[in-house]
């Protein structure tokens, strides 16, 4: 038997996504989302309101980062998403994020998060509030690459948010092989 809850805004994983953006006076901004995802090769896909100064700050300047929240930075993913901007402008600094900027997009790179996409803004669409950006280069901190250079999501230790029980959970265990699992039940 199943419970209907009609529509909802859950679905599992949801990434807690830190946007870095820079403000109108050069100050670096950062805020916590959790809809968004990877929508091509080299696109990224966000649901931010109109009203979030994070939103203006994309539209001044056609371009942002994102970073995965990480378990060891959990309290200040957190704070940037309960408070905001307009209210609290020096919110990064209070945060203890620290801001590099990226030499690809005119945004802020998070130097406690160890991986960042940097983004130049494709689209906005204001009803449905969908934000289209062009990932034109990632960069990961040493700390969590593998002896194969890749990511070790293990080191990453990313964060995922519960929709429902409003809780941030850790990922990284693995569960099983993409691409090879399945063969199991494939005909000779």
């Amino acid at each position: 038997m199943r419970k209907k809850f009609g529509p909802q805004s859950w679905l599992y994983p949801m990434p807690v996504l830190i946007i870095g953006t820079y403000n109108e006076d050069g100050t670096a901004n950062a805020m916590n989302a959790a809809w968004g995802n990877i929508c091509d090769y080299t696109k990224i896909t966000l649901t931010l309101d109109k009203t979030h100064k994070t939103t203006a700050n994309i539209l001044a300047r056609k371009a942002f980062t994102v970073s995965p929240a990480t378990e060891s930075q959990l309290i200040p993913s957190d704070y940037v998403g309960i408070v905001s901007g307009t209210d609290v402008p020096d919110k990064f600094s209070r945060s203890g994020f620290t801001a590099v900027k990226s030499d690809k997009v005119d945004a802020p790179i998070i130097e406690q998060l160890p991986m960042t996409l940097e983004c130049r803004m494709i689209s906005y669409d204001e009803d449905s509030e969908i934000l289209i950006g062009e990932v034109v280069d990632i960069s990961i901190d040493d700390s969590v690459l593998a002896e194969d250079g890749k990511v070790d999501v293990t080191k990453l230790a990313p964060i995922s948010y519960d929709p429902v029980r409003a809780m941030y959970l850790k990922l990284g265990a693995v569960a099983g092989h993409a691409f090879r699992d399945g063969k199991q039940l494939q005909q000779d």
